[in-house]
């Protein structure tokens, strides 16, 4: 786009365009528009819960499988290079699961198709163009840019609902995919560029410092970052891909509980503000602590009251927590490896988040089908998640602060 160039305010150009590309983008496509299919198709395919959501499993440890390759591609080529095709072939593949018409084990296999391009529309690439891009106001750029997901998490399960209701559920996904085709695929390619537009000097200085790939995999504290969000990712999209089957359960109308998701998407955007915000003048592990501790309360609501209004201020909690952990990934990631091989690293912390995205779900089906109630999973979700806040208490200083170009700390050891 001739427009987006750092006298127009190329970098907020950029922030935009990653916020529409990622409405459509993963977390709302493949996960928390989830919940509002599993009843349909498990009635579709007389199928429990449980198995219907190895759907879901099979798709995020696909993709978190791919995404440190994707990582890996995107710092060699750029982001535009591989994320446009991989956008277009995730769309078609979102579109292709509406066709498993015979067998739930089609319907995983379609999801997990879905899983291995769905790695290209991870936040990762747009926080590579975020993080090239910005160095002093980078936790609130990444706040707006990644509050897409936000707007996606209310936005797409209302919308999938609605197509459900209209076309079946098996059109839904045709339909979904191809909003995303329309959608996320021209903000790619008009709006988000590769490598920084500031100062070329400066950028140069900025990229080069950092530790390699293996360097932080053979760092004990990219293990214990990796660890911590494993298990928030567990609780937070374990308890979101069920909150719409929780809440008709009690008797809620499935548009009552299709709101309630679109409540936390609302909620997401502001978790997602405020903790871009707050990471440019808080210690950010400090930040994780606080985002980490609030779906505590929501998870100790859903335990304690089954009314309406109570299971929508739990998804709004909860909501609020998934608003940050990406965006704390990033962060975090570009503080403590910093930039030189942001991809690649981001990548396979990504990774780990997605494979705990995708056990969440299953643990809670599974649960489900065998205790027939979701309260074990939750209890067990609390433990985790307190254990992810310890974590948070003992990760170091930063290693590369606000300026990278005078970073020399090294946590490689």
């Amino acid at each position: 786009m001739k427009g987006c160039t750092p006298r127009t305010g190329g970098r907020w150009c950029i922030v935009a365009g990653c916020t529409i590309g990622l409405i459509f983008s993963t977390g709302p496509l493949i996960q928390f528009s989830f919940g509002v299919f599993i009843k349909p198709v498990s009635e579709a395919f007389h199928a429990d819960r449980g198995r219907v959501s190895l759907a879901l499993l099979a798709a995020l440890c696909v993709c978190g499988v791919l995404t440190p390759f994707v990582g890996h591609l995107v710092d060699r080529f750029g982001v535009r290079r591989i994320g446009a095709p991989v956008i277009a072939l995730f769309a078609i593949s979102i579109g292709l699961i509406g066709l498993a018409s015979k067998s739930i084990w089609l319907y995983i296999g379609f999801y997990g198709l879905a899983g291995i391009f769905s790695a290209g529309q991870t936040p990762l690439i747009y926080a590579k163009a975020i993080t090239a891009a910005f160095d002093s106001k980078r936790g609130l750029a990444l706040g707006i840019a990644l509050s897409g997901v936000g707007l996606g998490t209310a936005l797409v399960p209302r919308l999938a609902q609605k197509f459900i209701s209209a076309l079946g559920w098996r059109h839904a996904y045709l339909a979904l995919g191809a909003v995303t085709l329309a959608v996320a695929l021209p903000a790619l390619l008009f709006f988000v560029r590769d490598g920084p537009v500031a100062s070329r000097s400066i950028a140069r200085d900025i990229v080069v410092q950092g530790l390699t790939g293996s360097e932080a995999l053979r760092s004990r504290l990219f293990w214990k970052l990796a660890a911590a969000f494993f298990l928030v990712a567990m609780v937070l999209a374990g308890v979101m891909a069920h909150v719409v089957p929780m809440m008709t359960d009690r008797g809620v109308p499935v548009q009552t509980a299709a709101l309630a998701l679109s409540s936390a998407g609302i909620a997401l955007i502001v978790g997602r503000l405020i903790a871009g915000y707050a990471l440019d003048l808080v210690f950010a592990p400090y930040v994780a602590l606080f985002f980490f501790a609030l779906p505590l309360f929501g998870i100790g609501i859903l335990l304690t009251s089954s009314s309406v209004a109570s299971s929508v201020l739990a998804a709004i909690l909860i909501g609020i927590s998934l608003g940050a952990e990406v965006d704390l990934i990033a962060y975090l990631q570009s503080r403590y490896f910093g930039l030189r091989r942001f991809g690649e690293i981001y990548g396979y912390l990504l990774a780990i988040f997605m494979v705990g995205s995708g056990v969440g779900p299953f643990a809670m089906g599974v649960a489900y089908a065998y205790f027939g109630s979701y309260a074990p999973a939750l209890a067990g979700f609390g433990v985790c998640l307190a254990c992810a806040c310890a974590g948070m208490l003992a990760l170091p200083s930063y290693a590369f602060g606000n300026d990278e170009r005078t970073a020399t700390a090294s946590i490689a050891t």
